[in-house]
C-alpha cells in the first residue's frame, strides 16, 4: 500500500488537494491517502465531508509544532507502512493578520516556528522512512521573493549563497532573536515574518535537494506558491478557488517516476522560477 500526507489538511487547499489525490487515487485501490490536522474533531469532520463523496481518505492527529504528536504519526506510520511514504506535502502553517493583537516579538517566533523550523523538523523526521520515487512538496509563496528583496544586502548575500540546515536554522533564529529585542531592522532584517519563514523554507528546500542529490531512492524535493487563494489565511480575499490553489502542488506530488525535473525548483503555475 502507498502512503500520501498531507499537512494541516482540514480546510483550504490542503483539504482540496487530499480530495484531489484521493479522486486520482481511488480507483487503483492501492493508496492510503492522510488528510492531518491539529484539531481531532475538525480532522474528522473533514473527513467525513470527503466520505460522504465516496472517497476513502484517512485522518491522523498532527501538530507539527508539537515534537510529540509528530513523534507519534511518524511511528504509526513507521509501524503502519512497511513501504514508507509515497508522497508528503508540507501545507500546514500561519499567517498573522494585520489586524492581530500580538506583539511582533511573538509573531516572528510562532510564524517561523512553524512555518519553518518544525516544518523543517517534521520533514527530517520523515526522510528515512520515505519511499523509492517519493514525492516531497513544501508550500510556500512568492511573498518569499519579496521577504528577499526587501533584506538588507549583507542578509540577502547570506540567503543567495550556499549553507548548511544548520546555518539555516541559526540565521532564523538569529532574525527572533532581533525581533525579541526590537533591533532587527538595525541587522538588515525587516517585518514581514510570514514572508521571511517562506523564504526560509524555499531555501531549506534547495539544501535538501542538493542533500538527496545522490540519494538512490531518487526523491523529488520542490516548493511552490499556490498563488492568491480565496481561503480563511487571506481573510477569503484571493482570486483563486482552494481548488486551483491547489493544481500546481498536486503537479509536483504527482510527478511521473522517471523524471528528474523539476527538482530542488521553486514552481509557480507549474513552471519553474528562479530568483534565489
Amino acid at each position: 500500500m502507498k502512503v500520501a500526507v498531507v499537512t494541516g489538511s482540514n480546510k483550504g487547499i490542503g483539504f482540496a488537494l487530499v480530495e484531489k489525490l484521493a479522486e486520482l487515487y481511488k480507483p487503483t485501490g492501492g493508496w492510503h491517502v492522510f488528510l492531518t490536522a491539529r484539531d481531532e474533531q475538525r480532522g474528522h469532520r473533514a473527513c467525513e465531508q470527503l466520505h460522504r463523496k465516496g472517497l476513502p481518505v484517512k485522518f491522523h492527529q498532527l501538530d507539527i509544532c508539537d515534537g510529540l504528536s509528530r513523534k507519534r504519526f511518524v511511528g504509526f506510520l513507521t509501524s503502519e507502512y512497511a513501504g514508507g511514504i509515497n508522497l508528503l506535502v508540507n501545507n500546514a502553517g500561519i499567517l498573522y493578520k494585520d489586524q492581530s493583537s500580538a506583539k511582533f516579538a511573538e509573531n516572528a517566533r510562532v510564524t517561523i516556528d512553524t512555518n519553518f523550523t518544525s516544518t523543517l523538523d517534521f520533514t527530517l523526521e520523515c526522510l528515512p522512512i520515505l519511499a523509492d520515487d517519493s514525492r516531497l512538496v513544501n508550500m510556500c509563496s512568492f511573498l518569499a521573493r519579496v521577504a528577499y528583496r526587501k533584506l538588507g544586502e549583507k542578509q540577502r548575500e547570506k540567503f543567495s549563497s550556499p549553507m548548511t540546515l544548520e546555518e539555516l536554522r541559526a540565521l532564523m533564529d538569529g532574525f527572533v532573536r532581533h525581533a525579541d529585542t526590537g533591533d532587527y531592522e538595525q541587522h538588515g532584517w525587516h517585518n514581514m515574518t510570514y514572508g521571511l519563514s517562506k523564504l526560509a523554507l524555499t531555501k531549506a528546500t534547495s539544501i535538501l535537494g542538493d542533500m538527496l542529490k545522490d540519494d538512490p531512492r531518487r526523491i523529488l524535493i520542490n516548493a511552490c506558491c499556490p498563488g492568491y487563494v480565496n481561503t480563511d489565511m487571506t481573510d477569503h480575499k484571493g482570486t483563486k478557488t482552494p481548488e486551483q490553489g491547489a493544481d500546481t502542488p498536486f503537479f509536483l506530488a504527482t510527478l511521473p517516476v522517471g523524471i528528474t525535473e523539476p527538482n530542488s525548483q521553486f514552481v509557480h503555475d507549474r513552471k519553474i522560477h528562479r530568483w534565489l
